[in-house]
This record gives structure tokens, sequence and C-alpha cells, in this order.
């Protein structure tokens, strides 16, 4: 549901929303550009970001997944820079996630990878299971403790969603990189997932920066490779 028109993304969200529902944007056609719709209102492309976000929530538009990797979820493809949940609800799959870790930390050895002039992250590992179903995964995730998020140990993730929570301190996945390898799990993963130590799983690592080039997120997922597969898109001379 599209909210109040208080901040300029709603209020273009709200806009863009009636000219959907009106059939004006007719079923299936593609929106304008980011750069696009950025210079019709006169905002910045990280407000027009927010607003699609808002619209994708809606259920009113999707994002679809162009040339690279992504992750699907039983064969069907998932929209993971929506975060976990949302990407699985779009498809029925409802979950529900157990908090492992909440905690300001500092992380030397991603800070010099990636370059970051502070070591201070928030670490959030939860383990995701089906509602009345089994454990799918488990997720490590490393956000910058910067103004708006450093606080986010003491009073929790809004709406329960990382993407949310970093949405709100400004900033907006746009790019990044995933990797992927399969790894034995060993006996406190195992515990947790309700498996035998030394099965397969799926290990994934996306880092996400913004569209002006800062740190937002690296995750690291355990996906049971019952549900989760990688699949890559490529195109030939590219």
């Amino acid at each position: 549901m599209i909210r109040g028109v208080n901040l300029k993304h709603e209020r273009i969200a709200a806009i863009l929303a009636k000219e959907i529902r009106s059939g004006q944007v007719r079923s299936g056609a593609q929106l304008p550009g980011e750069v696009e719709l950025a210079k019709r209102f006169a905002v910045s492309r990280n407000t027009v970001r927010a607003a699609l976000a808002d619209l994708n929530e809606a259920g009113l538009i999707t994002t679809r997944t162009g040339k690279g990797s992504f992750v699907l979820f039983d064969g069907r493809p998932l929209d993971d820079r929506l975060g976990w949940a949302h990407a699985l609800a779009q498809h029925g799959v409802n979950t529900h996630v157990r908090v492992l870790r909440l905690a300001l930390e500092k992380d030397f050895e991603l800070s010099e990878r990636l370059g970051l002039d502070s070591p201070d992250v928030i670490v959030i590992e939860r383990v995701r299971a089906i509602v009345d179903g089994a454990a799918i995964s488990i997720e490590r995730s490393c956000i910058p403790a910067i103004e708006g998020l450093r606080d986010v140990p003491e009073r929790g993730l809004d709406n329960d969603s990382i993407t949310t929570t970093l949405n709100k301190a400004g900033l907006y996945l746009h790019h990044g990189e995933q990797r992927l390898r399969g790894r034995a799990i060993d006996e406190g993963e195992a515990d947790l997932l309700g498996r035998e130590p030394g099965e397969w799983f799926l290990h994934t690592r996306r880092v996400s920066w913004t569209a002006d080039e800062r740190f937002a997120e690296q995750v690291d997922s355990l996906l049971d490779p019952d549900h989760f597969e990688l699949s890559l898109h490529y195109s030939e001379g590219e």
C-alpha cells in the first residue's frame, strides 16, 4: 500500500501509482528509467529509487534482473536486493527469522578488503525457516555503522527488514558483486539448521554499493541446495 505523501519519494510514488492504476501506464509497460524520472520530478536518483521501492512493495511494479547472476528458489528468480522475506513472499513463500546476533563490531578484514574508512559495522545474523517447515538459510549481514544505523543494535531493525533500515538511513542498493561456492556445514551450523554436520550447502557472498559508491552491505548466506540455485545470464560478445 502506498502511504502518505509527506516525503518527496512518497509524493512521486503516489503520482506513479495513480498513473498505473488509471491505465495511463499500460499493464506490462516499462516505466521510464531513473534518470528520466529524476528529471521529470526534479529530484535525485536516490529519491526515485525510494519511490520505485514503494511501488514494488505495493505490488504495482516488479524489478526484473537483467544480465548477471541471481538466486532462484525452487526454480523461481528472487530479487534479493529487496530482502529475502520480501523476495520469497512475492512467490507465496512465507518465512520467519530468528535473530542470532545484532551487534556493533569491528571488522578489520572487511574494512581492508573493501577499502572502507572505518572498521565499525553492524552485524546481523539470522536463521530463516519456512513457516511450519524446515530452516532454509543462515544469513550474516554487515552494514556500515554510520549515523542513522549505529544505534540499530539498541532499537532493532525497521520493520524487521535490513533493506528498510538501510533505506531509512539513505542507503539504496544499486550495484555489487555476488560469489557462490559450496561447502560442508559445521556442527554449530547444522544444529541451527536442524541438519547433519557435513551436509553441503550453497555459500553466497554479496557485496552491495550505492549509486554514489558508498558501501551498503555485505551478506554471507548459507542456502539449502534443495531449494536454492544460482542462475547466470550472459550474451555473446558482452
